[in-house]
């Protein structure tokens, strides 16, 4: 399941509402030999979404891994703290379709999750399609270096 040959290293993360989906999660992908990098929580005990997504976002954006999980509540918060980090294009999905589509026509790097808003294997294709997926460029690549553009400050036509 390493998708084009490309994605070998996973960050990965959670809150504590998700704690035990991100490590049922964790052990399908090392089984399907993706080599995790888990950056919490470790354990049910409260902690806030912005701090794990941030350390997800930035082992994304530093190369140290080719894409990133997280898991919260709703999905909504951590991708919102994601997609401040400069590079990072999170996105919140809901099925397989939405997970396979931030791929091909955004290029997202990030794929957050509400952890308790699904049952555990549908999380699991969710990761999969996220992670076997290719961008598809064309007429897509237009649009996510408009969003790029935008991210830099330069919204001049």
């Amino acid at each position: 399941m390493s998708g084009n040959g490309c994605v070998k290293y996973v960050a990965l993360g959670s809150d504590h509402t998700s704690f035990s989906q991100k490590s049922t999660l964790r052990i399908f992908l090392e089984n399907a030999g993706y080599r995790v990098k888990d950056l919490g929580c470790h354990g049910p005990d409260r902690v806030d979404y912005p701090d794990v997504a941030l350390a997800v976002a930035r082992a994304v954006v530093s190369g140290e891994c080719d894409r990133g999980i997280v898991l919260d509540g709703t999905g909504i918060g951590s991708a919102m703290t994601a997609n401040k980090i400069r590079g990072i294009r999170a996105a919140v999905c809901h099925d397989e379709r939405t997970a396979l589509a931030c791929r091909e026509h955004n290029n997202a790097n990030v794929l957050s999750l509400g952890g308790p808003l699904h049952g555990v294997d549908e999380i699991c294709v969710m990761a999969r399609c996220f992670l076997e997926a290719g961008f598809d460029g064309g007429r897509h690549l237009a649009r996510v270096n408009k969003i790029m553009r935008i991210e830099r400050g330069d919204t001049e036509e």
